[in-house]
């Protein structure tokens, strides 16, 4: 029987994602600053007690040095910071660079080093302080080569290598099959989930712990106008009637809370890690 290459698996799911975005990637999608504050304040929801735990689920100490890849506006990266020796901070949208660039000031963090770059243009060598001892790559994983960005990861850690992924179709992809089809005139395609990875990682001669978990969270919005701006470029609007079809759809979905509106999302979520030693 032919062996399945799961890097291959992935690369044609990402182009068809890709395809159907009608070539917006997830690095554009954050370009606007106001998106990625909306991402960082989202982060906090419930005094931040998710990105704690997510903290305290990582092998660090207070001599660790950390990659933090895709770190967007410093959702881990900047507690990350109070508790480790070194974090260096990837990320290439400039809306959640420069959100990041803002929280290392409020938070007077002076050990968090950023290099705005798509990690596919990272040359380890030359562009990062490596090596680390852990490397994290968390909901960050929109490269079209996954192989070669993991193993660059692995090239860069000196033990510890950390992937969150997606498992099973998270709220939103819901709500973009929905629409797709009357914004676009063409089917919504989702991108590859965590059952790729963890293929390709077997094939690679990795065997990751996994851990299953689910979150749930919201958008906050003070009116329907703000809504429809959010997600403009999450769903490529760039006609008055997309803009219709798009704020009709939300009037729908969003719940009412108090004086604002919220969408909820639900995802369930998978944790991958391994000790470059058990390799």
């Amino acid at each position: 029987m032919e062996k399945i290459d799961w890097n291959e698996i992935w690369k044609n799911q990402m182009l068809k994602q890709i395809g159907s975005h009608q070539a917006v990637d997830c690095a554009s999608i954050w370009e606007e600053k106001e998106n990625a504050k909306r991402f960082w304040e989202m982060a906090q929801e419930n005094g931040g007690e998710r990105i704690k735990k997510t903290i305290s689920g990582i092998s660090i100490s207070s001599d660790s040095r950390v990659l933090d890849v895709g770190a967007g506006p410093g959702t881990l990266a900047v507690p990350l910071a109070e508790r480790v020796a070194h974090v260096t901070a990837v990320e290439p949208s400039e809306g959640m660079m420069n959100v990041l660039q803002d929280n290392i000031s409020e938070y007077g963090t002076d050990n968090i080093t950023c290099v705005q770059k798509r990690w596919e243009d990272v040359n380890v060598e030359e562009d990062l302080e490596g090596p680390y001892d852990v490397v994290i790559a968390s909901f960050s994983l929109g490269m079209p080569d996954i192989r070669e960005s993991i193993q660059k990861m692995i090239d860069a850690s000196s033990r510890y290598v950390y992937l969150y992924w997606f498992a099973g179709e998270p709220s939103w992809d819901t709500h973009y099959r929905t629409l797709w089809p009357s914004l676009h005139e063409g089917d919504y395609h989702p991108g590859p989930k965590c059952d790729v990875i963890y293929n390709m990682l077997y094939q690679m001669g990795i065997y990751p712990h996994a851990e299953v978990f689910p979150v749930n969270h919201f958008n906050r919005f003070q009116s329907i106008e703000e809504a429809v701006e959010h997600f403009r470029s999450f769903y490529n609007i760039t006609t008055d009637h997309q803009e219709s079809v798009l704020r009709d759809y939300l009037e729908n979905v969003l719940e009412k809370d108090n004086d604002s509106l919220i969408m909820r999302n639900s995802t369930t979520r998978v944790k991958m890690w391994w000790e470059k030693t058990d390799r």
